[in-house]
């Protein structure tokens, strides 16, 4: 099977956010949602519907299709809102120097002597495009990124997201974001970077047997591609990347953030809304935030034709 290399960190982010566990406090169960990644945005006292789209970072190109529903949202809404502004190049710029640890922290300063070596002989194997000495500096979750594989049987991946904004700037539509990449990066200073270290070391010794992990990420990417939702809900779920503690802090917190934040924006203008399809079910997932906010999110086919490839 040919992998691919996931090379941006907030694609690992969106994994993190949306692979919570259920070892946590029980969450009431909504009721299952309709077989599809795009939703309308209506009601409370809203003068035009805007557009809710669940992503996924990494797909390869011959799935990554806009539907003809979701290029007319784009096109009819006034602006696009990814989960950060990417076509912001200064910011995305700015953010390397905050994937480094504080107070120039490294690896080894996080690990036995055996263990970091161990790690550092594991990135040297995965011909990542950052030399290790430039990978031990950063935020330990972070460097995993660079080197995560993605498993998909294809050579031509690419972001959902890249898929929607050349959409957008096709029809000359102003990209926005509903975070700042800086805050995604701070994000990680909250976890201990102990903690970080030891599970990218759980991650170097369990590379050898991928199966399990690889049938979960097929599984996810099935789910995806059936638009099944309250699937892909169930099989997150059930995941554990030994980051339970940190839920709140990596998706639901940042849920209800993006829900305050669309309550300024929707009375003003209408968007189209692309973040992480992870983030659209649940009990305090968008979609069951903003119904609770008084808004009508209703189910729209999103039906893609291969015709539609960028």
């Amino acid at each position: 099977m040919k992998r691919n290399k996931i090379l941006l960190p907030a694609l690992f982010l969106f994994l993190l956010g949306s692979c919570h566990t259920a070892k946590k406090a029980e969450q009431a169960k909504p009721e299952p949602l309709e077989n599809t990644l795009l939703w309308q945005i209506s009601g409370n006292g809203l003068q035009h519907p805007s557009y809710l789209f669940g992503t996924i970072h990494m797909l390869c190109k011959d799935d990554a299709v806009l539907s003809d529903s979701l290029a007319a949202a784009i096109k009819t809404t006034d602006q696009v809102y990814f989960e950060v502004d990417m076509d912001n190049l200064f910011e995305m710029i700015g953010v390397l120097k905050q994937m480094k640890m504080r107070n120039d922290t490294t690896l080894s300063d996080l690990l036995s002597k055996a263990d970091y070596e161990k790690l550092k002989k594991w990135f040297e194997t995965k011909n990542s495009l950052l030399p290790f000495s430039v990978l031990e500096t950063y935020k330990p979750l972070l460097a995993a990124s660079t080197i995560m594989e993605s498993g998909m049987a294809c050579d031509d991946a690419v972001a959902m997201e890249q898929v929607i904004m050349e959409e957008a700037k096709k029809n000359r539509k102003k990209i926005n974001g509903l975070e700042s990449m800086s805050y995604q990066m701070s994000i990680f200073d909250s976890i201990p970077y102990k903690f970080q270290a030891e599970q990218l070391l759980k991650m170097a010794e369990t590379d050898d047997n991928k199966s399990d992990t690889e049938k979960e990420y097929n599984e996810m990417l099935q789910a995806y591609k059936e638009q099944n939702l309250t699937k892909l809900d169930e099989i997150i779920r059930r995941s554990d990347m030994g980051i339970a503690n940190f839920e709140n802090l990596l998706l639901y917190n940042r849920n209800r953030n993006w829900v305050k934040k669309l309550k300024t924006i929707l009375p003003d203008k209408s968007v189209t809304v692309a973040v992480g399809a992870g983030h659209l079910p649940g009990e305090f997932g968008l979609i069951n935030l903003l119904r609770k906010e008084g808004y009508t999110v209703k189910p729209i086919k999103n039906k893609a034709s291969k015709h539609a490839v960028i």
